[in-house]
Order: C-alpha cells, then structure tokens, then sequence
C-alpha cells in the first residue's frame, strides 16, 4: 500500500506544487520554522516524517511511569493533521497513537475534506466526488466495492469522531459550504 501510495502521490506532485504556491497554502513547515525562530521559542521542535509512525518518543504517561520521575514527559504538547485522516484505511488507531503521544492537557486538531451535508452544496458534491475519484489510487480504475467518496467519508468521519471521544473537551466545525471538517481537543 505504501508503494502505491508514493507512486500515486508522485504523480500528483506538480499539481500540489502549483496548487501549494497559493497564498495561504503552501509551504506549512517553512512557515512554522520561521515563526519559531522569529518569537525564539527554543522549547518548540517541528517534524516531517510518517503521520501513521511518527518518529517520537512515548506518551508523557509511559516516560514516567519508566523513569519514575513525575513531569518528565514527551514533550509533544500538540498534534496537527490536515487533509490527512482519509489516507488512513483504519484512521481510528493512527489517532490513538497521535494521543498517546501527547502530554496530559495535549492539543490535537484534525483538518480534513469529505462531502458536505449542506442542501446548498449539492451542485458542488458532483464536483466534490470527481475530484475524489480522479486523485484516489490507483488512477485509473473504475469500478470499486465502495465508491471512493463514501470511504472517503467514513475514513474522516472514523477519525474525527475517534479524537473527540478521546478529549475531554472537543470543538468540532465545518467550513466551505461542510466540504470541510475541523475537529480539535484537548487530552484529559
């Protein structure tokens, strides 16, 4: 799944590269990494790597119960995910690993596109369910057991619904006529 996964995607590489020049789309990391260094924050550390395995240390919980020093923790305070959880085919462990890997009191925030609910988006979903179908791997295909937006669905809503159970305190909003859901919380 990997291996086509990355094919897929490279694929799509130059589109996400011109759609990323566009004003408040592109370049996340670079924008996070100059913020950081204008404010000074040396306790602040930002990471690409694999969003199902990030290359982390174990929950707060974990680290002191090992070490039996209270407060010594992870260190990772928050967790953001954009337009990611639909990749998942099981979403609801990949979230459970991103909240464990958080400190007590931890942020998550969940940024994710699926078919909007919204009467007045209907003439948009056609449109919304083309674009699903042309970037789901492999391209190509025709026919699948379930059509790609509703696993698409499933996938962000399994996600979402998983991170607020996890948090005591969870906001949840829709944005750009519903296509797009915002879950965000806080670890109890």
């Amino acid at each position: 799944m990997t291996d086509d996964l990355q094919a897929f995607y490279g694929r799509w590489a130059r589109l996400y590269d011109l759609i990323a020049r566009f004003p408040g789309v592109g370049g996340m990391l670079a924008v996070a990494r100059e913020r950081v260094d204008r404010r000074g924050w040396e306790n602040v550390s930002l990471l690409r790597a694999d969003a199902a395995r990030p290359p982390v240390p174990e929950s707060a919980r974990s680290v002191e119960a090992r070490s039996g020093f209270p407060g010594e923790a992870s260190g990772i305070d928050a967790v953001l995910a954009s337009f990611v959880s639909g990749m998942f085919a099981n979403p609801a462990p990949v979230i459970e690993r991103w909240c464990s890997l958080c400190s007590p009191g931890g942020r998550l925030c969940l940024l994710d596109a699926a078919r909007s609910s919204r009467s007045i988006a209907r003439p948009l979903d056609l449109a919304f369910r083309a674009f699903v179908l042309a970037s789901t791997p492999p391209v190509g295909r025709l026919r699948y057991e379930e059509p790609p937006w509703a696993e698409l669905d499933r996938r962000v809503g399994t996600a979402h619904r998983t991170l607020a159970a996890r948090c005591s305190a969870a906001d949840r909003a829709t944005y750009g006529l519903g296509f797009v859901r915002l879950t965000a919380g806080t670890l109890a």
